[in-house]
């Protein structure tokens, strides 16, 4: 299948006024990725050939402004295709050894672990996997973490008394929680936390919190940016998403991150509800000799890139001495889940858990 790219006009990193939150995008089953592909991609390209093809789950008004000042510093042009993670990744297995990537950038360490097992991915050099703990890329070096992205439990201070917060995630199903609570079942990040539900505690115990989310009446999102604004508005007691979509809140706000009325809950003890997962790089095999894309990964990995989103994404930065965002815990501080990201490659199957347990049609 060849879908139709369209140009579009690349952006520029701001002067430092409150950042419009960039919105993020859901990543949908794998099985169902030729019908999003049918739904066209985006491509930043023109006339002339470059230097680097980069596939992109992660979104334009995210990323390219980072891309850009890459080109800026390096000489080097960089053609971003842009599509969801599940998109990218099901036309990197599509189109083989024929494709044009040399990098696919994923917001998700699952896609990344699906390309890697369909045998599309190189080795990454040794220096450029010293960058990253261990925990935060594939066993066999072929993928490498770019930001962590932590699952909390989002609420409004004045609907939930800090004595009613759950535990663990498995409480959320209790009836205090019954029509209160926002999910976006579609989308990636709740997706992920399925399969690493799946992965710690079986698919017996995931399929039964489904049921029971379903059954305690949620309140059904496209997307988490919506969740935390419903939240902050009051119109919705709580909700399960990542972290940083409070600070993207208050961003786009132009407000401090206390200034506002939802607030977060941060689940301990190896808790699934409190997963880190990963953003991250791949490098295609054909692109092994491609030096220019080696610098590209580098960069994201360097301090100027891991600046960006700590300050722009409010993700948390994996090299050492770059600090994370104000207001976010120490990861060292936190217990978070034994949980293999190497293991999260499974998402077809969670997926299509979510749709039986009827969260998605």
């Amino acid at each position: 299948m060849r879908t139709n790219l369209r140009r579009s006009t690349a952006s520029t990193i701001g002067n430092g006024a409150p950042r419009k939150a960039a919105p993020r995008t859901g990543t949908a089953a794998f099985l169902a990725a030729a019908v999003f592909l049918a739904a066209g991609l985006t491509a930043c390209s023109g006339s002339e050939p470059k230097d680097v093809t980069v596939y992109s789950g992660r979104t334009q008004t995210l990323v390219q402004p980072l891309i850009d000042e890459f080109t800026k510093k390096t000489g080097i042009t960089v053609d971003v295709r842009y599509g969801t993670t599940a998109q990218m990744a099901a036309q990197l297995q599509e189109e083989g050894d024929k494709s044009p990537a040399d990098v696919f950038l994923s917001q998700d360490a699952g896609a990344l672990g699906a390309v890697a097992k369909a045998g599309l991915l190189a080795q990454l050099p040794a220096e450029l996997l010293a960058k990253v703990p261990a925990p935060y890329q594939h066993t066999g070096g072929q993928w490498v973490g770019v930001t962590g992205r932590l699952r909390v439990f989002a609420y409004n201070a004045d609907q939930v008394k800090p004595a009613e917060l759950p535990k663990s995630v498995l409480d959320v199903t209790g009836p205090q929680w019954k029509g209160r609570l926002g999910v976006a079942p579609t989308n990636a990040s709740f997706q992920t936390f399925v399969t690493a539900m799946r992965v710690q505690h079986g698919d017996a115990k995931a399929k039964e919190f489904l049921g029971a989310i379903k059954a305690n009446e949620p309140q059904i999102r496209d997307n988490n940016i919506v969740i935390v604004g419903e939240i902050n508005d009051g119109k919705l007691a709580a909700g399960l998403v990542n972290h940083y979509y409070l600070f993207e809140k208050a961003a786009e706000l132009g407000v401090s991150p206390d200034q506002l009325k939802v607030k977060l809950h941060y689940f301990g003890d190896g808790d699934t509800g409190g997963l880190l997962n990963v953003s991250g790089l791949g490098l295609l095999k054909k692109a092994t000799g491609n030096d220019k894309a080696r610098q590209f990964m580098d960069y994201l990995l360097g301090a100027d890139g891991q600046t960006y989103f700590a300050t722009k994404t409010f993700e948390y930065p994996l090299i050492a001495g770059v600090p994370a965002a104000p207001g976010l815990p120490v990861l060292a501080d936190l217990k978070i889940p034994p949980i293999d990201l190497n293991d999260l490659d499974t998402l077809a199957a969670s997926v299509g858990m979510i749709k039986s347990s009827g969260l998605t049609s």
